[in-house]
């Protein structure tokens, strides 16, 4: 080439010699300045555009995903605390501060509302709270009774009231009639909301007289009725009374009794009235906890923080502003250490996949290295030949990789600041986004260091001793050495620590890197077995495949045989990468699980009709109406009676009451049977020939049960007599199952609905795949006091946290770049034995091999090492489920957050067939393809270039 310097070997002569050898080119330069050297590096780069630009690509694409990971972990880390502390109910993500008042005591609404800025002042970073939604005042601790007879009383019980001088009313309601309530401790005013006056029948104007402690009756003047504004938000929603009144039943078990409780929103300015009732009253600052700017990286410092609230100094300083007997309580601590918890938990199980993928990018990165090596190789050993020092040579390769890897990895962080900038933070940097940018300035700083090194590193332990041209590569020559067996050994040694920890501790222990790297260990081990056992068999099966007809078979084992030494990192790469996948796959697989059996769990089928209330029967057609629902392929009625009381085998016992379900039991078996939900052979629920109005009197009839557990315990295998709406009736448990598909609680009955008494029918299961509005409109047709609830709905509702969602979406992503990163190691290997496999066609045409033949060699050569491989990677995956699955509890990836997580008491993970085939069967496929392509392009190619190549001989 004409940008090739005649005298580009010169300077690296001088690279082994002394350091008066050294100086002479420089002295010759000042002698001869018109003689002008290239430079190494712009040479290099020059004479390989595509090399570097396919290095420039790699490493671009690695450093976005290393940068881009930490920053999409802090995002939804972030987003799942934010939402954690945003969606949790209004009394649990609050902060309220209070101080008991005595009798008689008077407190001004300015002083109130200083105090409320001070204690603010005092609560400790990161903790922050809503100052729109922040309320102080007075309130009652126990209901006042209201005394005016003109109040509704459902069944003669008085009404209740819950009062509290609110601030900032204005802000927060739209008057709806009179006028804001002002006042003052002598002369009372309040307002109520709209809901409350059309419940108690209170007009403007009207007055609620409530107990006094002095016996006298407290008159209240209701001023004005105003309509809240945004109800859901804290300000209304910690004390619901004050927003909507609510219609009681006492709690006395021998009568009914229903009662209203109602709020009264008393003004600032006659707060100090409430010490004059007998409502026990209290000071109140309440302060809603704001996670605008929460961030991940918040949560151990904000459960520190308010774990000081609890008795810390911070208690202290509280009571220095409301007195000796101040108190704080809150409930935002438990929310956030349940969000710590989950994150703990999660956060190993996604570990495994990043360490997984990040191995497979650092062993193709080498491979690229390996391959630039290999094109090179021939030069740097007349370089060593010639006199080249290992430090002039690691160095000058140095600065060409550096050249290409810095750059990139560069383009590639701001590629990864860019389109991973984090949740909305108010205050966060325009540029970067609220993600940290440390994090993924460290992985960003470590690929385009391992992309520089690899080369330089590779070629200086290669080249350290100078090599004879020609050498052999193949594994003939490439004895297992003492340094590998060395690695192998460690190797084996950390896998067997990763795999017992992770089997001993689980993965409680976040910061225990090993464990997260235990798939990728039995990986490494497996590859270093196929590379020490892989030539084996291939050898056995080139004996008897010389008898064949053909030199393309023979040929082909024999060159598989024989492959090159540096083989071993594809096969690694490849390896690693099923493993990741495999391992990946059957996690995400058995979250879809756990979730699908939560689901069915919960519902009983996939749909389910019950009514609002208890016990609400079935209206007639309901059941042939549900059955001509679209997409519902079976509707099984079934009768639920809730609360039967158990009997009790000894006086000291407790009272005990379970569910009693009345069942067809051949269709219910075939459910729970399908369902995998308490499985039962339909014969043991034979019914006794004795049912319906006709055996009203016979109470000594006995019907056999099924009954869960601690039921069956109740009963200690005798025959107990139930009194029941459905009948009265002895019942003998004749099987014990841990759940049933019509009750989603612990405990339950079940017997042959032929038997009972009084046969009604509550609730239909539902079987098939319904159509959601098809099916509502079902039933709302027949009434609308039933509700449907589907399989598939309650199944969406367990991925409500992004915590989960976003490390399920990462463990998806990661195991896809892994599947990418196989690929690319593919082609790498293929590129690299491109040339070597192009002079052997060219000879074997010149002895009479056709073109055909040719590529039938090439790709019959390919496919052995990718079925090693692919057989190796399912293997490990295969063998690396059962070794961990007994250390992972994968329940709170797949129902963290979730109503109803509790039905599965641990998700194990289980081998996913799947996950092991397709990957495995995807690598040979490609490997098959990429060699049929190659086969194809080199076959079209001239013989002359690789037949005057003569030192490719």
């Amino acid at each position: 080439m004409s940008d090739v310097p005649r005298e580009e070997s010169r300077p690296m002569q001088s690279a082994g010699a002394s350091p008066d050898h050294r100086l002479a080119p420089a002295a010759e330069s000042e002698k001869a300045p018109g003689r002008a050297v290239a430079p190494w590096v712009r040479t290099r780069l020059r004479a390989a555009p595509g090399a570097a630009a396919g290095l420039a690509l790699l490493v671009f694409v690695t450093t976005l995903l290393a940068a881009a990971l930490p920053r999409v972990v802090d995002s939804y880390e972030t987003e799942g605390l934010r939402h954690a502390l945003r969606t949790a109910p209004a009394h649990r993500a609050v902060l309220e501060i209070t101080d008991p008042l005595p009798p008689a005591a008077s407190r001004e609404p300015e002083g109130l509302r200083e105090e409320q800025e001070e204690l603010r002042a005092l609560l400790p970073a990161p903790l922050a709270t809503d100052r729109g939604q922040t309320v102080h005042g007075m309130r009652t601790t126990t209901r006042v009774v209201g005394l005016d007879p003109w109040l509704p009383k459902p069944d003669g019980a008085p009404v209740e009231f819950f009062a509290a001088s609110v601030s900032d009313l204005p802000a927060h309601a739209e008057l709806r009639g009179g006028r804001m309530p002002a006042g003052t401790p002598k002369k009372a005013e309040a307002a109520v909301t709209t809901a409350t006056a059309k419940a108690l029948g209170i007009e403007v104007g009207s007055v609620v007289h409530v107990p006094g402690i002095g016996g006298d009756p407290i008159a209240v003047t209701v001023t004005g009725v105003v309509e809240p504004r945004d109800p859901q938000r804290s300000y209304w929603a910690v004390s619901p009374l004050l927003r909507t009144p609510s219609l009681t039943m006492k709690p006395d078990p021998m009568q009914t009794t229903y009662y209203w409780e109602a709020g009264l929103l008393l003004s600032p300015a006659s707060g100090s009235v409430l010490t004059s009732t007998t409502g026990v009253p209290e000071v109140y600052w309440r302060y809603p906890v704001s996670a605008d700017r929460l961030a991940a990286r918040d949560g151990e410092p904000l459960a520190a923080a308010l774990d000081s609230l609890a008795g810390g100094p911070v208690l202290a300083a509280v009571r220095e502003v409301t007195g000796p007997t101040g108190l704080i309580s809150t409930e935002v601590d438990e929310v956030v250490a349940a969000q710590l918890a989950s994150r703990a938990a999660i956060s190993p199980v996604v570990a495994v996949a990043v360490f997984g993928i990040g191995a497979v990018a650092v062993v193709v990165v080498a491979m690229t290295g390996g391959l630039f090596l290999a094109r090179r190789d021939a030069e740097l050993t007349l370089l060593r030949a010639r006199g080249a020092s290992l430090t002039g040579i690691g160095l000058r390769l140095l600065g060409e990789t550096s050249v290409v890897a810095g750059p990139a990895a560069a383009l590639g962080l701001v590629a990864a600041v860019a389109l991973v900038r984090g949740p909305d933070t108010p205050g966060a940097p325009a540029l970067t986004g609220s993600a940290p940018l440390l994090p993924a300035v460290l992985a960003a700083a470590l690929v385009a260091l391992v992309a520089a090194l690899v080369l330089p590193v590779r070629a200086v332990l290669r080249h350290r001793a100078p090599r004879v041209h020609g050498a052999r590569e193949d594994m003939i020559d490439a004895k297992p050495s003492r340094r590998r067996t060395v690695v192998e050994l460690t190797a084996l040694v950390l896998a067997a620590a990763a795999i017992a920890s992770l089997r001993l501790r689980g993965t409680s222990d976040s910061g225990d890197h090993l464990v997260s790297a235990a798939p990728v260990l039995v990986g490494v081990l497996a590859a270093f077995a196929l590379v020490r056992f892989q030539p084996l068999p291939l050898r056995w099966l080139a004996r008897p495949a010389r008898r064949l007809r053909g030199a393309v078979g023979p040929l082909a084992l024999a060159r598989a045989g024989r492959a090159s030494a540096t083989g071993v990192l594809p096969l690694l790469a490849l390896v690693l990468a099923l493993t990741t996948a495999a391992f990946g796959g059957s996690v995400l697989a058995g979250v879809t699980d756990a979730r699908d059996r939560a689901a069915i769990l919960t519902t009983g089928a996939e749909a389910r009709i019950e009514g609002r209330t208890e016990g609400l029967l079935l209206p007639p057609g309901t059941v042939e109406a549900v059955r001509g629902a679209k997409g519902v392929r079976e509707a099984l009625p079934v009768q639920i009676e809730y609360g039967v009381s158990l009997p009790s085998p000894g006086s000291a016992d407790s009272p005990m009451s379970a569910p009693l379900v009345a069942i067809d039991p051949a269709a219910y078996a075939k459910l729970a049977r399908r369902t995998g939900n308490g499985a039962f052979p339909p014969g043991l629920l034979a019914t006794t020939g004795k049912g319906g109005p006709e055996a009203v009197g016979d109470t000594d009839r006995v019907l056999p049960a099924l009954a869960s557990p601690s039921v069956a315990a109740r009963f200690a295998g005798r025959p107990a007599l139930l009194n029941t709406a459905t009948g009265s009736f002895h019942v003998k448990v004749v099987a014990v199952r841990d759940s049933t598909p019509a009750v989603r609680g612990e405990d339950f009955l079940v017997v042959n609905a032929a038997d009972v008494t009084n046969r009604r029918q509550t609730a239909v299961l539902v079987g098939g795949s319904p159509d959601a509005k098809a099916l509502r409109a079902a039933v709302a047709g027949k009434s609308g006091d039933f509700v449907v609830t589907l399989a598939s709905e309650t199944r969406a509702a367990y991925v409500d946290s992004p915590l989960q969602s976003g490390a399920e979406t990462l463990y998806a992503a990661a195991i896809g770049a892994g599947a990418a990163y196989a690929v690319v190691a593919v082609l790498l290997s293929l590129t690299q034995s491109g040339p070597e496999r192009a002079v052997l066609l060219s000879r074997l045409r010149t002895m009479g091999l056709t073109r055909r033949q040719g590529r039938r060699l090439l790709g019959l050569e390919a496919l052995p090492p990718a079925v090693f491989a692919a057989l190796g990677g399912a293997l490990a995956g295969w063998a690396t489920v059962p070794l961990l699955a007994p250390g992972i509890d994968l329940r709170l990836l797949a129902l963290a957050t979730a109503e109803g997580s509790a039905a599965l008491a641990g998700v194990p993970l289980r081998v996913d067939p799947w996950s092991l085939v397709l990957p495995a069967v995807a690598v040979v496929l490609l490997t098959g393809t990429a060699a049929a392509v190659q086969a194809w392009w080199t076959g079209r190619k001239s013989s002359v270039k690789e037949l005057r190549a003569g030192d490719a001989r």
